[in-house]
């Protein structure tokens, strides 16, 4: 069981990323999906999340209208879209799964984790 975060770099304020998820060894099928972020110095935050039991998408204050959440069993890949990006996006990014349906930002209901992507927003 393996998720493998990617996506991240090096882009100027105002510029965009896309982050992938992909997972291995199991189906995303029926978890809930959330992606948190780090900070040096600073507490893990979550960012946006996938509720498995109705499908609806959640989104932090700090990147509502800014960042897309979205999801293609197909690929078992998740992704997060992230546009108008600013200096305070700069953190590593984690994809994180549960059996929880609701999980939302509650992380330690999250039994599985990615190795983390770093995205600097730097001009």
């Amino acid at each position: 069981v393996q998720l493998q975060a990617s996506g991240g770099g090096l882009v100027q304020p105002g510029g965009s990323l896309r982050l992938s998820c992909e997972a291995s060894g199991f189906s995303l099928r029926g978890f809930a999906i959330a992606w948190f972020r780090q900070a040096p110095g600073k507490e893990r935050e979550g960012v946006s999340s996938f509720n498995s039991g109705d499908g609806t998408i959640n989104y932090s204050d700090s990147v509502k209208g800014r960042f897309t959440m979205s999801k293609d069993d197909s690929k078992n890949t998740v992704y997060l879209q992230m546009n108008s990006l600013k200096p305070d996006d700069t953190a590593t990014y984690y994809c994180a799964a549960s059996t929880w349906p609701y999980a939302e930002f509650t992380s330690n209901l999250y039994g599985d984790w990615g190795q983390g992507t770093q995205v600097t927003v730097s001009s």
